[in-house]
């Protein structure tokens, strides 16, 4: 078919260099399919190099720690892709010896893998005609044939994949679905695309009905929850700090923090003390309590946005259960306590002097 041809054309011609089109080893795609769900090549190509050094097979991810693997992942959100990640990596070591399944059926049986990544890893490494559709996908085909079914509709996810099925070049599938998927991220971008240079520009219906900005189609998220997180970051005697492990599910499951206190709304400053005077921790030993941020950090998550604030609070004993604050950098911790931690420093900090 002409579209699948063109856009090979134009991937032989525009393709970026990245580490993972140099080969086909299963473990290298699935680890940068991984990393890249949700993420732009940019901000996750330094996390692939990262993750290829520290762990060259699946072995050495297998075997390693999750609170290892957590670390490495830190900053780059959704962290159930990085336990995803551990899990998967701990079943084909000691189930499969290894050895990836080489089918797209097989490969959507793993953990935390879903059609998009059993595709690339099933046409890219095992050349299995089966077709790719990410956000770069929806947009190219919905622009190009003028679609309007919403792209997270259930519809939507039927009849994109049905017609890349169609379009996908059954001799050369992995080129054709790296060549697609190029194509929408560096061509057909989200914003202000170049539309003149573009190859399909005679043909492509949003082009010629200038409707570019108005495809693809999406439904309207959920209204996206506010909550109020206030961090305590005690300070001891002995430089000790308090790090809690987040138990249970959640996005931030097995992660650490300072102890935190939601609120309902922002608080003042006398009605926190009195909070934090309550706390096990503290016990009536509070000496002085400063808030670091006045105007709280937002923290955007995809449904719920974070108002932050940190508390530092000097306690007048030693700690039981503290860390060192000087050892508070080796633990995984949310990209929002990290960027708190590079800012803050502990063995400077002399308010209560």
């Amino acid at each position: 078919m002409k579209f699948s041809k063109t856009i090979t054309l134009w991937y032989s011609n525009n393709k970026r260099e990245l580490p993972w089109r140099q080969t086909k080893d299963p473990y290298y795609i699935w680890l940068s399919e991984i990393i890249l769900q949700q993420t732009q090549v940019v901000q996750g190509l330094p996390y692939y190099v990262k993750f290829t050094h520290s762990f060259p097979s699946v072995f050495h991810l297998a075997n390693a720690g999750e609170s290892d693997v957590l670390k490495l992942w830190q900053g780059l959100g959704y962290y159930s892709r990085a336990r995803n990640l551990h899990a998967t990596a701990k079943y084909i070591a000691n189930a499969l010896n290894g050895k990836f399944p080489n089918n797209y059926k097989d490969l959507l049986k793993l953990k935390g893998v879903g059609d998009y990544t059993a595709s690339a890893i099933a046409s890219i490494c095992f050349n299995e005609a089966t077709a790719v559709v990410d956000g770069n996908v929806y947009r190219v085909l919905s622009r190009y044939f003028g679609i309007d079914t919403p792209i997270n509709s259930s519809q939507g996810n039927k009849e994109f994949k049905q017609l890349a099925q169609e379009l996908i070049d059954v001799k050369n599938p992995a080129t054709f679905n790296q060549a697609i998927m190029e194509f929408g991220a560096t061509q057909c971008k989200p914003q202000n695309p170049d539309c003149n240079i573009c190859p399909f520009n005679s043909s492509c219906i949003a082009f010629n009905k200038n409707r570019i900005s108005e495809l693809p189609v999406k439904l309207k998220a959920a209204k996206v929850k506010k909550r109020n997180f206030n961090f305590l970051v005690f300070i001891f005697n002995d430089k000790k700090t308090i790090l809690e492990k987040r138990e249970g599910k959640g996005i931030w499951q097995n992660l650490y923090q300072f102890p935190l206190i939601e609120t309902e709304k922002a608080t003042t400053f006398d009605d926190f003390v009195k909070l934090v005077k309550k706390h096990p921790i503290v016990k009536d030993k509070l000496v002085e309590m400063v808030l670091y941020n006045e105007d709280s950090i937002v923290h955007k998550l995809s449904h719920q946005h974070l108002y932050t604030k940190f508390w530092i609070v000097q306690v007048d004993r030693t700690s039981k259960n503290g860390i060192l604050t000087s050892e508070i950098q080796n633990y995984a911790v949310p990209i929002l306590i990290g960027n708190f931690i590079e800012r803050f420093n502990f063995d400077s900090f002399n308010t209560f002097n």
